[in-house]
Order: C-alpha cells, then structure tokens, then sequence
C-alpha cells in the first residue's frame, strides 16, 4: 500500500499534502507464541517489516525473526494511529509493540491518505513518483493545474461536455471494462467541466458554431495573445512550483539545504529576480529592476554554492548552474504548448465545420453527407485532441513542474499480508514481556 486509501473519510488540508505519520516499531512475542502474533500481525495489515517482502509466508516471517533468550521480535514501521490499536490485538497472544528511535539517515515509508476528495489525483502524483516522507505531497497543486492546463488546450463546450457525461457515466461503474477506473471519474469530470469553461472564452462549441458567445477571444483571431497568455500560466505555475520545491528542500535539510538548492531558494530567487529584471526592462521601472537584480544576484550566488558542494570543482558548478538558469527559460517557453495545441484544437473544428457548412448548403441531397462530416469530424477531433491535449499536460506537469517539486524519490509503505493471514489467531493468555532490548542476534527457528 505505497499510495492507498486508508482509514478514514475526510481529510483537512494538512493531512492530504503531508504523509501519514509512521512510527518505528518492534513487534515482539516469546518463541512459543510467534506463529499466532505474527498471523495477527498480518491480520492487521498495518505493519510493514524489514527483512520480510509483503507477501512473504508465515515461515518467512518467522525466520527473519531476531531472539534474545525466550523472545522473538521483528523491526518495522507502522502507521502511528494503528499502534495503539494492533498493540490491544498481540496483547491477548502474549505479543506486544515496542517504540523504537528511526535510525539516522532512513527515512520512513511514505503512505498516503487517499481516502477523501483527492484520491482522484493522487494516481497523478504516484506515476512521477513516490512522495518522499519529508516532502509535502502536491496533490492539491498538480489536480487543478492538470485539469487547467487541459481545459486551456481542449477548449469546447460540446466536447467538455461528453467528457464531463463520460465521467459521470463512469461514476455508476459503467462500462464494466472500465469499473476499476470508477476512482477517477471525479477528476475526468472536472477535466469536461474546464475544458467547457475554455469552450465559452473561446466561442467553441463542436468547433465555431455560434451556439456559445465568445466571452474572450476567438483562438485562431488572436493566436499571439493566447500564447502570451499560455506563457505568463506556465511562469505562474513555474514560481509556485519553485515555492513547493523550496519547502521540501527545507523538510529535507534545513535551511542551508534550501538556500543553495536550484530547485529550492536559490532557483525561485533567480527565476523571481529573472521576471523582475524583464518586467522593469520593458515597463522601464527603475525600482523593479533594482529589486530584479539583487534577487537573480542571490540566486545566482547560492545557486553556484550548491552546485559547487554537488561537483567540488568550479568549471563543474558553473556548467551545471548555467544549464539551471537555461532550463528556467526553455521551460517558461515551453508552457506556450498550452496555446499551441488549444489553437490546433480550434483549427480542427473550423475544418470540420467549413466543410458540413458547405455541404448544407448544397442543398438536401447533400445534408445527409453534412451529418455525417459533422459526426466523424468532431468524433475523431475530439479523440485525437482529448488524447494529445492529456499527453500534453501530463509532460508540462511531470518535467516542467514536478521536476522542481521533488529531487528524489521516497519507498512506498508495504504492509506484511501474508498468505496464512485468514487462519484464525488462537487466544491464549498474555504473557507481560516488559521493556526489552533487542539487539540483533541469531535469527528465530520456526516454532
């Protein structure tokens, strides 16, 4: 379970971008009674152990096991509000969990909550990668971004709205092929509903037929505004993604971490100072480039320290804090695919569209053959787009944003489950094993 629900039905804010809080534990039984603490550990299904795969057997689990004297224990970790409880469930059995100090420089398993509103989302976040422990997990920034960045290049009212009935569709288990994808329906809902909105900036409904007003600008009459508008999106989301990295690099190491990492302090210093200095040249702003300056001077300063520690060479930091700052720039740039392919989009429509218009027009014998333009035109415009502008916004997300948000990758939490966790745990008396020390000694024989 490295990204799966857990127990519970509403999140707040902090519990959806932060991991579960693991604890680290010792589950320890006398020899004699490891067999049904281990059944009931595995029962449980909340404790991930080390030297023991997740689906190992019972009797591998007992091996892994380390004894001291009369007693057996295994180390692992364990949700922090599922102790108390799987402590009340070995006690009967003689078993108990004891706390353990995390060791230096292993970080625990990373189990997210999914189980309100954003386990729609998180299947976004876990195909980048597994949330580190100490990082907040973006959810709450990649969701809406995703569904934005979409709407932005699949702008249509008619097709939002099939997408948006597609999802609903989905929601009631329907088509069954797709039922297991039923969790995620909310957010391809949402995708219909932004790409509607888009639909009526744009005027776009199955392509240009003024069913909807147009309450912003016709895509392909003003194609230069909507790249610059694509551009300054992505410079948005470019600082808020540097502001995310710079917290995580801070959880990760303090604050000398996040000041010299160019996905952290220094990179948003420099990204910020950047946009100032280009904001104060063409507004001729004499203050705003003074402010630009001293934050890309910064920036550029911790920048080349953290490289440095990286390469232990100055010709090494300076290529690499170089190809940092030219990154900033081909990925800002890059964001102009959000108009690019929302005007390839409106092009296809207008193609579909002057073609059934001209057939009606030819009079009856031609309607039918209209119909049928329409109807496949949009059909395959509507595959063809929906399937690049999804690709699209996935690649934005993945290697211009989170590419900021994370630098490594955490390990899933694996509960041990194994094969023999239906045979019933027997109930014998408790034997109180006190406080123990458990160093690591010869392995457990099945017992």
């Amino acid at each position: 379970m490295g990204a799966g629900t857990w127990r519970g039905c509403s999140l707040t804010w902090r519990e959806a971008v932060e991991p579960v809080r693991m604890d680290r534990v010792a589950v320890v039984a006398p020899t004699d009674r490891l067999a049904d603490v281990l059944v009931a550990v595995a029962e449980a299904g909340a404790t991930q152990l080390e030297r023991v795969a997740p689906g190992a057997s019972l009797e591998e689990a007992e091996t892994a096991a380390v004894r001291h004297d009369a007693v057996c224990a295994l180390v692992g970790w364990s949700p922090h509000s599922e102790v108390g409880p799987l402590r009340d469930r070995l006690a009967p059995l003689g078993g108990a969990v004891a706390h353990l100090s995390p060791p230096r420089g292993i970080d625990p398993p990373t189990l997210v909550d999914t189980s309100g509103p954003t386990g729609a989302i998180q299947p976004l976040v876990d195909t980048y990668a597994t949330v580190p422990y100490a990082d907040l997990n973006p959810v709450l920034f990649a969701g809406p971004v995703y569904v934005v960045m979409f709407g932005m290049m699949f702008g249509d009212v008619g097709h939002g709205a099939l997408l948006a009935a597609g999802g609903l569709l989905l929601m009631t288990g329907r088509p069954r092929a797709l039922a297991r994808f039923a969790h995620l329906a909310p957010f391809v809902v949402a995708a219909g509903l932004a790409a509607m909105l888009f639909g009526l900036a744009y005027g776009e409904a199955f392509g240009p037929t003024h069913l909807v007003p147009t309450l912003w600008i016709s895509p392909l009459d003003h194609p230069t505004t909507l790249l610059a508008v694509g551009i300054a999106v992505g410079a948005s989301l470019l600082a808020v993604a540097y502001g995310i990295g710079s917290v995580n690099r801070w959880r990760e190491g303090g604050a000398a971490r996040a000041f010299v990492e160019t996905s952290g302090l220094a990179g948003a210093f420099l990204y910020l100072g950047l946009g100032l200095l280009a904001l104060g040249w063409y507004r001729h702003l004499a203050v705003v480039l003074g402010i630009g300056g001293l934050l890309a001077a910064s920036g550029i300063t911790f920048g080349f320290l953290g490289c440095y520690a990286h390469a232990g060479r100055v010709v090494p930091a300076v290529i690499e804090l170089f190809d940092s700052v030219l990154r900033m720039g081909t990925n800002t740039v890059s964001f102009a695919r959000l108009a690019a392919f929302g005007l390839t989009h409106a092009a296809l429509e207008q193609v579909v569209w002057s073609g059934t218009d001209g057939l009606w027009h030819r009079g009856a014998a031609f309607w039918v053959a209209a119909v049928v333009l329409f109807v496949i035109g949009n059909a395959m415009a509507f595959a063809l787009e929906g399937l690049v502008a999804g690709i699209q916004a996935l690649r934005l997300e993945y290697y211009e944003l989170f590419s900021r948000i994370f630098v490594s990758e955490g390990r899933p939490f694996r509960p041990w489950r194994s094969r023999a966790a239906n045979v019933p745990s027997s109930s014998l008396p408790s034997v109180p094993l006190g406080t123990l020390e458990l160093p690591k000694e010869a392995p457990c024989s099945p017992g």
